[in-house]
């Protein structure tokens, strides 16, 4: 009879595919239901055949590049727990930076009850935090894909946090609407770029954009200018190397205090501007500035 697999042994097999502590904590602490402490203080408990075959399975799954969240449903972000699936994508630490800059500027919209704005919200993340961190702030949040919305839901349900989740595509469904603050994670990576292998395992409608990646951007820079308050906000999250491009556009159309947040590596990776000024371009093709009504 073989020897039993202890959470030893299972940490070990861990390690020879070549995964991290943290991975093999938040892999086998979902597989047996306990905490990274209990692993260290209990690592010569058995598991049993069952959870020897699924601890097999995980171990493959995450060899191939899933995301742990994916395996284990569930991911931390801006102090939530939120439930991820295949169908979003896996709230990332940097997106955290946008969260960031959004509260700051709810809080300096004033007293009363500021309006914002995600756009493509996928399981959530962004809108909830926001609505967490905010909570005279009236939340709404938009997603073109209705099982991502359903995830979104099910979030905001269980963490009790109220927000008005809209189906479409951007911002079709809030036709007419004003916001104090428009914050989006779209889509910024560039169609056959390289590292799009190692995100196989996401949505595609989530990742990419056009050939440079900023189709979905450009896009919502125009569109978003209707609806912003006249001194509205609008913040985006972008590819590490696209700050200079995504300002470009903002100034094109008007904006104005066009400026940069840095992600954890200190990399510019949210780009945002105020609504002031509307550009539209005239039978000459140069830029015709007047205010926005």
């Amino acid at each position: 009879m073989s020897a039993p697999c202890t959470v030893a042994d299972a940490m070990r097999q861990g390690r020879a595919r070549g995964l991290d502590r943290a991975d093999l904590d938040a892999l086998l602490g979902h597989l047996l239901q306990r905490d990274r402490t209990w692993l260290i203080c209990h690592d010569d408990t058995a598991l049993d055949p069952a959870q020897q075959a699924r601890w097999a399975e995980l171990l493959a799954r995450r060899a191939d590049g899933v995301p742990v969240a994916y395996l284990t449903g569930w991911h931390e972000f801006h102090g939530l727990r939120l439930e991820v699936t295949h169908d979003v994508l896996d709230p990332r630490p940097d997106t955290e930076t946008l969260v960031d800059w959004g509260l700051e500027r709810l809080a300096a919209a004033g007293p009363g009850r500021p309006r914002a704005l995600d756009l493509g919200t996928g399981s959530g993340a962004v809108a909830l935090a926001l609505r967490h961190g905010a909570p005279t702030a009236e939340v709404s949040a938009i997603d073109l894909s209705a099982a991502a919305l359903a995830v979104a839901r099910r979030n905001g349900e269980r963490l009790g946090l109220p927000v008005r989740w809209l189906q479409g595509s951007w911002l079709a469904p809030v036709a007419g609407e004003r916001f104090e603050l428009i914050v989006s994670n779209p889509p910024y990576i560039a169609e056959g770029d390289p590292h799009l292998g190692a995100l196989r395992h996401e949505p595609g409608l989530a990742l990419t954009s056009g050939p440079d990646g900023l189709d979905a951007i450009r896009h919502l820079v125009q569109a978003a200018a209707a609806h912003l308050t006249p001194d509205g906000w609008l913040l985006f999250e972008h590819g590490w190397d696209q700050a200079d491009a995504v300002a470009a556009l903002l100034e094109t159309r008007g904006y104005r205090d066009i400026g940069h947040r840095h992600d954890l590596a200190g990399h510019r990776r949210c780009t945002g501007a105020r609504r002031s000024m509307a550009v539209e371009l005239g039978p000459s093709g140069r830029p015709d500035a007047h205010f926005a009504v």
